[in-house]
């Protein structure tokens, strides 16, 4: 996997959840692609994306995990 940007997540982070939409500090926009829930709630915090092949994933600071997502 190679690293496409390291930001903060704008605002305030809640976890995983169906359709989430995730706005990072450049701007960007980003998707949950698939079915997960997990909540966590965390203020504006760190967090990458990283690109395998054709997939994204978001990884957040607060988390122990990756979630696929879709670039809106």
């Amino acid at each position: 996997m190679n690293l496409y940007t390291n930001k903060k997540i704008v605002s305030d982070f809640k976890g995983w959840n169906e359709n989430a939409i995730f706005e990072l500090s450049d701007g960007s926009r980003w998707q949950q692609k698939k079915y997960k829930y997990k909540y966590k709630y965390k203020y504006r915090p760190n967090a990458k994306i990283w690109k395998n092949g054709s997939h994204y994933y978001l990884e957040v600071d607060c988390m122990n995990e990756q979630i696929e997502v879709i670039r809106l």
